[in-house]
């Protein structure tokens, strides 16, 4: 049961048992203030008594579990349920959260590019649906959590053998995929569900120093060992090779002679942080 729950609602088994936690103390919490508010009122027949509290309940609940979910760390499930269902109750066809562009974030590691951007979106009406990792110890799961932005960790036969999570991405709404420091090639099913709607930054000037096992250190370290003057950063679409989709923008550094790989390191982290987040709000899909 709770395996189809974990697949229903697309999050981690940890995840479900916080979410069914928040389902049984917000239901108290609201049968609880039903009855505190039903004790201000002398109320003599039964069956009004009764008829009342399921109405109070009934307003009551949405609240309760919002409340509980907060210190709990699911406030955005609870957030985009209780919207649906109200949408549902009301008639309505889409929440206000379905009419934003909703993106999942990528990361493998502490995720220093995944905070800029969830910060440079914030307020905005370009939502952060879901931090996607195929790390459970990714740092960058933290800032997911201290930002109530839902997790999925990617168990990789199902992702490379499976859909690749196109599922569960589509029942968060994802419209567009950023990588930030994703280790992981995109398989096929998920590059043909989102052509050209999933981008990748690379710390260097690609075509140089890209492909298989070129990341981090080893860009830098390569980078140095053959003089170069300059290096930089490479904004692109994905495609089924490594570091091989359409350019969109490049900034370069300067390379030299004293760098080190964490000195050429730190530059290229300062040219990310500082373009990535508006090149990625330059190619997002128009709000639907």
């Amino acid at each position: 049961m709770l395996k189809k729950l974990q697949q229903h609602w697309g999050v981690n088994g940890l995840q479900v048992l916080l979410i069914l936690i928040t389902f049984a103390l917000g239901g108290s919490l609201c049968g609880y203030l039903g009855r505190k508010l039903l004790g201000f009122f002398a109320i003599e027949s039964k069956a009004i008594w009764i008829a009342i509290y399921i109405i109070l309940v009934t307003l009551l609940w949405p609240l309760c579990v919002l409340l509980i979910s907060v210190p709990l760390g699911q406030f955005v499930f609870f957030k985009n349920y209780v919207g649906k269902l109200m949408g549902k109750l009301m008639g309505k066809k889409q929440q206000a959260i379905d009419k934003k562009v909703n993106i999942a974030i990528f990361a493998s590691g502490e995720g220093s590019n995944a905070k800029k951007i969830i910060d440079y979106f914030a307020n905005t009406t370009t939502n952060i649906a879901l931090l996607v990792s195929n790390n459970s110890n990714a740092g960058v799961l933290q800032i997911a959590t201290d930002n109530n932005i839902n997790t999925l960790i990617l168990d990789k036969d199902d992702f490379f053998r499976g859909e690749g999570y196109t599922a569960t991405l589509k029942k968060y709404n994802v419209d567009f995929i950023v990588l930030a420091g994703f280790l992981w090639k995109v398989p096929p099913s998920l590059i043909a569900t989102y052509p050209k709607k999933i981008i990748n930054i690379h710390p260097a000037l690609l075509p140089k120093y890209g492909g298989k096992g070129m990341y981090g250190h080893f860009v830098h370290e390569a980078v140095i060992a053959t003089k170069e003057t300059e290096s930089g950063i490479t904004i692109h679409y994905v495609d089924e090779i490594y570091d091989h989709g359409e350019v969109i923008f490049q900034a370069k550094c300067i390379v030299d002679g004293t760098d080190t790989p964490q000195t050429l390191a730190a530059k290229i982290q300062t040219l990310e942080h500082t373009h990535y987040p508006t090149v990625i709000a330059s190619v997002l899909p128009k709000q639907r």
